[in-house]
């Protein structure tokens, strides 16, 4: 029996409609919510990002601004630009589409951005206000894969959770999240003793390694309820003959196309989890959705509720959880 299929783009729809909702509130009160983006360079995959976020802003009617310094630009005058835009009150919302050049120090650009402004969810305070359960700018792409376990009625609470992969943008944020909704979290990586055992205790699955097909379906309990983080495309034909052994359509479609997007999730998972995320189509479209959610949160916070010291500010977001 197949997995029921968790799809991203149809909470992607539910959410934009009552971020709409909100926007139409906060323009009766005369407030746009605003988003900047800082692109350097010209990585046409940075490009497809952000062009993206800009055309959720539109869709939305948010403000958006797109600033594009050059792939020469330094430290410093990328931390000017930073701070202009910490002091433009209509700005709302800061994305520094990553990676930056090397010359730049990503850190410290990141580091520079107002928490309050931070709707990537990246910046120390927000970090911070994570770990100790406080309200804050929560990065997005976990923060979707919640809204993919709560919106299809997946129980967290009392769930044992493994979360496959470390990283400070998904994994340790996954994991945090996860905690404050009362699973029982692991987290795992590359040099955790015996995986597939610790995997297969899990009833939630998330996987967030960034290596295509890497836990295999036999490592999963039967019934799981299984999260996909990864999108790698693949163009090697020994590789799509290792992940579509079982699904003879996707082959032919790799052999037309000559490459396709898989997660780090084998394909073969479909028949043994309970609950999957696809790809594409499952956490991808997430992660946009909840960067403008976050930044129509930050135009609220910023804007009489604050939680990040502005005098303005009253009170806003619900903490991440208890004990």
């Amino acid at each position: 029996m197949s997995a029921r299929i968790l799809d991203g783009n149809k909470i992607k729809e539910q959410i934009f409609d009552e971020l709409s909702r909100d926007i139409r509130t906060l323009a009766e009160q005369g407030v746009q919510p605003g988003l900047a983006a800082i692109l350097v360079g010209e990585d046409p995959a940075s490009q497809i990002y952000v062009k993206s976020k800009i055309a959720a802003c539109v869709h939305l009617g948010m403000a958006s601004w797109m600033h594009t310094p050059s792939a020469s630009v330094t430290t410093e005058e990328l931390l000017r630009l930073v701070q202009q835009l910490n002091e433009d009150d209509s700005v709302d919302g800061i994305l520094v589409q990553l990676p930056l050049p090397p010359q730049v120090d990503s850190k410290r650009i990141l580091e520079a951005v107002d928490p309050a402004k931070d709707v990537d969810g990246f910046h120390p305070a927000n970090l911070g206000r994570l770990v100790s359960g406080r309200a804050g700018l929560v990065a997005c792409t976990p923060a979707g894969c919640m809204e993919i376990l709560r919106r299809n009625e997946i129980k967290i609470e009392g769930a044992n959770a493994v979360v496959v992969g470390r990283s400070d943008i998904v994994g340790k944020p996954m994991a945090l999240l996860l905690m404050h909704a009362n699973a029982t979290v692991t987290i795992c990586h590359s040099k955790t003793r015996d995986l597939p055992d610790a995997v297969r205790r899990a009833d939630i699955v998330v996987a967030a390694m960034g290596r295509a097909g890497y836990v295999q379906a036999d490592w999963l309990r039967p019934g799981a309820a299984v999260i996909d983080v990864g999108t790698n495309r693949i163009t090697s034909l020994a590789e799509a003959e290792r992940l579509f052994r079982n699904l003879p359509e996707r082959l032919e479609k790799f052999r037309a196309k000559g490459q396709a997007l898989v997660g780090d999730v084998h394909p073969d998972a479909i028949n043994v989890a309970g609950a999957l995320t696809p790809v594409p189509g499952g956490v991808g479209p997430m992660t946009i959705t909840m960067l403008m959610s976050n930044t129509v949160q930050a135009a609220r916070i910023r804007r009489g509720a604050g939680i990040y010291g502005n005098p303005r500010n009253t009170g806003a977001a619900q903490p991440a959880g208890g004990r």
